[in-house]
Formats: C-alpha cells, sequence, structure tokens
C-alpha cells in the first residue's frame, strides 16, 4: 500500500477515487458478464456452422459417389475469390461479420466432364462459405476474448485492490484526524483551565494587598 498524507485534502482525494471506483465497477461487471454470454453465443454458432459444414460435406461425398465418377470433381474446380466482411460491434469491440464469398470456377471441357459437375461446384461453394463463416466466428471469438482478460483484470483490480487499499485509506486519515480533533479539544481545555487557574491565583494575591 502506498505511503498517503494524512491531510484534510488528502482524505477528499481518497473519498473522491473512492467514489469513482464504485461508479465503474458495476459497468465493468456488465461488460464482463455480456462479453462472457457474446462469446458462449458465438461458439455455439461456430460448432452449428461447424456441424452442417461437416454434414453438406458428407451428402456431397455421397451425392458424388452415386455416379460412380467421383475422381471427376477435384477441389480446385472452385476456389474463394472474395469474402465479404462486414462490421459490429459487441460492448465496444469492433467485429468482423461474414456476408458472403465470390466464387471462381477452375476451366474444364463441358463435353468431356459429367453433367453434374456443375451442381457438385455449387455444393462445394456452399461447402467453402460455411468454412469462411467458421473462420470470421473464430475471429470474433478471439477479439471479444482480448477484451473480456483486459476487462477481467480491470474488475480485478478495482475489487482486490483500489477499492480495499482506498478504504483502508480513508479510515486511517479519518482516524488519525479524528484524533488530531480530540487532542486539540483536549488542549483547549487544558489551556482553558490553566488559564481559568492563573486568573483566580492572580485574584487572590490581589485581594490579599
Amino acid at each position: 500500500m502506498a505511503k498517503v498524507k494524512l491531510t484534510k485534502n488528502e482524505l477528499k482525494t481518497q473519498k473522491d477515487s473512492l467514489a469513482m471506483y464504485q461508479r465503474y465497477l458495476p459497468t465493468l461487471s456488465l461488460k464482463k458478464q455480456q462479453l462472457q454470454t457474446e462469446i458462449r453465443g458465438i461458439d455455439a454458432r461456430a460448432k452449428e456452422v461447424r456441424a452442417a459444414r461437416k454434414q453438406l460435406e458428407n451428402e456431397f461425398n455421397k451425392w458424388i459417389s452415386v455416379f460412380g465418377e467421383a475422381e471427376a470433381f477435384t477441389p480446385d474446380m472452385v476456389k474463394v475469390s472474395n469474402i465479404r466482411k462486414g462490421k459490429g460491434n459487441i460492448a465496444g469491440v469492433e467485429i468482423p461479420v461474414f456476408e458472403s464469398a465470390d466464387f471462381l470456377r477452375g476451366d474444364y471441357d463441358l463435353y468431356s466432364t459429367p453433367l453434374w459437375i456443375d451442381v457438385a461446384a455449387d455444393k462445394m461453394e456452399k461447402v467453402l462459405s460455411l468454412d469462411l463463416e467458421a473462420e470470421v466466428l473464430d475471429e470474433q471469438v478471439r477479439l471479444l476474448s482480448k477484451e473480456l482478460r483486459t476487462t477481467t483484470q480491470r474488475v480485478n483490480l478495482f475489487e482486490k485492490i483500489k477499492i480495499p487499499e482506498t478504504k483502508a485509506n480513508v479510515k486511517k486519515i479519518s482516524v488519525y484526524l479524528g484524533d488530531q480533533d480530540v487532542q486539540a479539544v483536549i488542549r483547549g481545555k487544558i489551556s482553558k483551565s490553566n488559564a481559568v487557574k492563573k486568573a483566580a491565583k492572580a485574584k487572590r494575591e490581589e485581594e490579599s494587598k
């Protein structure tokens, strides 16, 4: 604990600081809860997206195998050419939001490839879109988790250090100043008593002459 001056000005400073910590702590605690809730929600959404992606991929593979020409379709036939992201804000944290993506189709001979290739490419685009959405959700979690760590540190700093320390300082200064007031009163009474005694003695001496 830092050394504090035992003065009225310092007492006011410490009380003002305490009031500030107590005013901001509920806001920080609320932000912490909001971030925790949002992170859980986004995590759940990312799991749903990945589950949907896995299911779509399985259906895709089964669908291709029906034609008996699985080797006719290769992953490089569909490539991501552009990802469109928006911006969102959660608890003051700016996050990316997946909107959509553009794809390029690889060159293939329409006469030598099966007719279902275009349909397969459409399905692959959906799979890739889900991959991209999951990646953006992961980035949201990363950014919000970083802010959550910072917010949690501040909450702990206020709760466990600043508020107890400032309360102790206020008490220490108040006790000291209270003792000083008591001592001043006692000194005043002693001084008054001595003055009365001195006046009485002077009066007796005057009367004895």
